[in-house]
């Protein structure tokens, strides 16, 4: 197969594999495929069009999928976004209560099943979230009070909780000391993204899906709850794509908490570190010759 795509020219499927397989696509490229058993959706609280979730499960539902939902805190209109300090105060004064609530309410009438995931990658320095990078007992409350809040109009709901998982020299605060606790948490989330250009310029050699995800999972299995890729994306070469595709739902020995998959089928939205700009995600055209 080297050299060669693992998808038949035209299509767009699911890779190879038994392990449950998610995507966030936009575009609607997995929307004929049955293999693809999870619907990711993104979406802020303060500005989210809410009959488009209803909309969203009767897309799940039709499809036979459950639903996975990043809640992002804040707006999508950038010049009107909050400073942290303010995004903190607001959530500690209940301030943003109803935004959750709102969404929450909605989301506990989908006839698919639900698992939110707010406040994502909350160890990333990179400066693309307002809610990452705080204090790990301030992000905690956080988190905990809008699970309460979602709890209290949504109670058959589970809860993600999404570090990014990054080796504890790269971030401000290792993952595990943003841990909200069991009664929190029904599942933990990870990121894993392969960009073979920077692998090979600033580590000297590409990795594979195992290489990128092992020391991530080997941390998030402490706590003894299943694991999700949420966020799983790759671009490279022909030959650098297809050993992903091979293992993303098949390399999996050792990995007995990894319940599903979930690939970002979108361009990258926020500028790849050293300078890599936008990688784009998407099947068919993550290929880089």
């Amino acid at each position: 197969m080297a050299g060669a795509l693992l998808w038949p020219s035209g299509a767009v499927a699911a890779p190879p594999g038994d392990l449950p397989f998610g995507a966030y696509d936009p575009y609607g490229a997995f929307g004929d495929d049955p293999d693809v058993q999870i619907e990711h959706l993104f979406l802020p609280w303060q500005d989210v069009y809410l009959p488009s979730l209803l909309e969203a499960d009767a897309y799940a539902a039709e499809r036979g999928r459950s639903v996975l939902v990043t809640i992002e805190p804040w707006t999508w209109t950038r010049d009107e976004r909050n400073r942290p300090e303010v995004l903190i105060a607001g959530i500690n004064s209940g301030a943003f209560d109803t935004n959750m609530s709102t969404i929450c309410s909605i989301l506990g009438g989908f006839q698919s099943a639900v698992t939110v995931r707010w406040a994502h990658e909350m160890e990333d320095y990179s400066g693309q979230f307002i809610w990452a990078g705080w204090q790990p007992e301030t992000y905690i409350a956080a988190y905990r009070r809008m699970v309460d809040v979602c709890r209290s109009v949504a109670p058959d709901i589970d809860f993600m909780w999404s570090p990014l998982g990054l080796e504890t020299d790269k971030t401000l605060y290792p993952f595990e000391e943003y841990f909200p606790g069991e009664d929190y948490v029904d599942v933990i989330g990870l990121s894993v993204f392969g960009l073979q250009k920077w692998e090979k310029d600033k580590l000297g050699a590409e990795r594979s899906f195992r290489e990128v995800l092992d020391p991530r999972y080997e941390r998030a299995v402490k706590f003894g709850l299943p694991i999700v890729v949420a966020e799983l994306g790759f671009s490279g070469d022909a030959d650098y794509v297809n050993k992903w595709l091979e293992d993303v739902r098949q390399s999996l020995e050792g990995l007995s908490e990894l319940v599903a998959v979930v690939y970002f089928n979108q361009k990258e939205v926020y500028p790849w570190p050293d300078g890599y700009g936008l990688p784009d995600w998407r099947f068919g055209q993550n290929i880089v010759e």
